[in-house]
């Protein structure tokens, strides 16, 4: 390392996925990402049976191992530390950012019900994913009461309370577990658990109380409420979470020795609070004002607002004052089914000519159909779908509804059905961006973060379908650089995140225009969009829920009959 590399400082940022964590070391003077590395998750997404066990987990479970994570900072950070050439002794800090709301009990000391052989083979006593939907029964109560008691925090979500966060899923173990919500001495998110395991303090960040734990107002929801919902639940905030919450950018605490040893760095640097993956974008993404759309395009998308005004959006995720950048309101949205999509549709759903066609060319399959697709005109392939393969998160806020495709025929080919669903959930996304324009937060540029930046064809579909302009973070790894800004302010190498946003953000600006002779067509289909997601989704059509009871009932006679007499 020469003297000019000697005097320079460098952060971690860990980002926490849905299947693998990745960690990338980063220059804070300039963002400058030397290293990463990604480590895959062993037990992946827990969709099937728990490990080592063949009893089936019913529909709609999602749940993962804790282990997974320790894995990553066990082999990730130290090697992308390694791979940078960086001296761990010049690294000053380390945040991490996590997919919300994916929580878990543990004991008072921090171990997960899961690691305890008593409770290795009870499902309620692992991690639930994100996209843990089982718990909607339970999102329905809370929102059908919250309604009746006209609790003031409903509207900054939109009017509904998700299936996929904190009390949905707490009052689902209270209910269908109880000797594991009894044991657990605490309730946490994910993303604080790791921090908890790297700084040896338990500790809560204020983004995923706010937009998952109801956190309006400096105040959680009231014992009386929860108690409504079922009596031993009204004191949850009292006596399984923690109360006091941190700002983002704070520090939550100093590395332990043991963390160290996991992650090669030194013991005693700054560990920053726990973010979200999507919302530690932003800043990433040169965003800390108002009027532009932070989109972080995965798996799943998720499409943040920064505001001086509080408005109540309808179907939105969230506003929280503070929520992403200090100061500021923040606001989410989201759609709970984007790579997904296009995952499940390659896995299942393409012919082995496309397979065989892609694999002669020497490129992915979704390389392949992007290639086929592309070549097509707006509307060329007579297809419209809706995106709601895994449900719809804005918004609508409802995790019963499912996916369709019309207009197939016998002449439908795997690169048609491969566009239409891109453009079902590019008409997604502008359904959103609508429902904020409405309620007076504007949207004059939507900005792209995650992985399916690379899918060119994509990228224009969103810019033509929303006609605005695309710009696309320059990093590969948004969250794991919003992450390590993050550290950098907790580490006092910046005052707040604006000043980090300026130095260490990344943006090219403008990468995709609208073609003007594409809107015509694309406005006509969004407009039959428009038709079936109110037929379906607002109450007209419940075909998809009667689908959704008639599976349930098919599933447990299928259980029943299994199950050991």
């Amino acid at each position: 390392m020469n003297s000019a590399q000697a005097n320079e400082r460098y952060v971690v940022g860990v980002d926490f996925g849905t299947e693998s964590g990745r960690a990338v070391v980063v220059r804070a003077s300039d963002g400058a990402e030397l290293a990463g590395s990604v480590c895959p998750y062993q037990h992946g997404v827990i969709d099937r049976a728990l490990p080592e066990s063949d009893h089936p987990l019913p529909p709609e479970w999602a749940l993962q191992d804790p282990d997974d994570y320790i894995a990553v900072l066990r082999t990730a950070v130290p090697r992308a530390v390694e791979e940078s050439g960086v001296d761990s002794s010049s690294v000053v800090g380390i945040g991490i950012d996590f997919t919300s709301c994916t929580m878990l009990p543990t004991t008072s000391d921090g171990t997960p019900l899961c690691s305890l052989p008593e409770w290795r083979d009870e499902p309620h006593a692992w991690v639930k994913l994100w996209k843990h939907h089982a718990a909607q029964p339970q999102a329905d109560r809370i929102n059908d009461l919250a309604e009746e008691m006209g609790q003031t925090w409903l509207p900054r979500y939109g009017g509904k309370y998700s299936s996929e966060w904190f009390y949905s899923k707490a009052l689902q173990i209270l209910e269908e577990a109880p000797g594991v919500y009894k044991a657990a001495d605490r309730l946490i998110e994910a993303a604080d658990w790791v921090i908890w395991q790297l700084c040896g303090d338990e500790s809560r960040n204020a983004c995923t109380a706010g937009y998952k734990a109801i956190y309006q107002d400096g105040h959680f929801p009231t014992r009386e409420f929860l108690g409504a919902l079922h009596p031993e639940f009204a004191d949850i905030v009292d006596t399984k979470m923690k109360r006091e919450l941190l700002p983002l950018g704070s520090r939550a605490g100093d590395l332990t020795e043991e963390a160290a040893r996991w992650t090669g760095l030194q013991p005693g640097i700054a560990v920053a609070v726990a973010n979200v993956d999507a919302h530690v974008s932003v800043p990433a993404a040169e965003v800390v004002e108002p009027g532009r759309m932070v989109m972080v395009m995965g798996t799943s998308t998720c499409h943040l607002m920064l505001s001086n005004n509080l408005s109540e959006v309808p179907g939105m995720c969230g506003v929280v004052d503070g929520g992403i950048v200090p100061g500021l309101y923040g606001y989410e949205a989201g759609q709970s089914g984007v790579g997904d999509i296009f995952a499940w549709f390659v896995k299942h759903a393409v012919p082995p000519e496309y397979h065989e066609a892609a694999r002669k060319r020497g490129i992915d399959l979704h390389d392949h159909l992007e290639s086929e697709a592309s070549r097509q005109e707006p509307g060329e392939h007579g297809l419209l779908a809706l995106d709601w393969w895994n449900g719809n998160r804005s918004v609508l806020v409802d995790a019963e509804l499912s996916g369709l495709l019309i207009g197939a025929t016998l002449s439908t080919r795997a690169p048609d059905i491969y566009r239409a669903l891109v453009e079902a959930t590019a008409y997604g996304t502008r359904t959103i961006v609508e429902s904020f324009e409405e309620r007076g937060v504007p949207v004059d540029e939507l900005i792209v973060a995650g992985g399916l930046t690379k899918n060119r064809m994509l990228m224009q579909i969103y810019a033509d379908v929303t006609g605005r302009p695309l710009g696309i973070v320059g990093s590969d790894q948004g969250p794991a650089l919003g992450s390590a800004m993050h550290a950098a302010v907790a580490a006092g190498v910046y005052p707040d995140i604006e000043a980090a946003a300026k130095q260490m953000g990344k943006l090219r600006p403008d990468a995709y225009k609208p073609v003007e002779e594409h809107r015509a067509t694309y406005d006509a289909l969004y407009g039959e969009y428009q038709a079936l997601h109110d037929y379906f989704g607002r109450g007209e059509n419940d075909v998809m829920k009667h689908l959704k009871v008639i599976q349930r009932r098919a599933n447990e006679a299928s259980h029943e009959t299994a199950s050991p007499a």
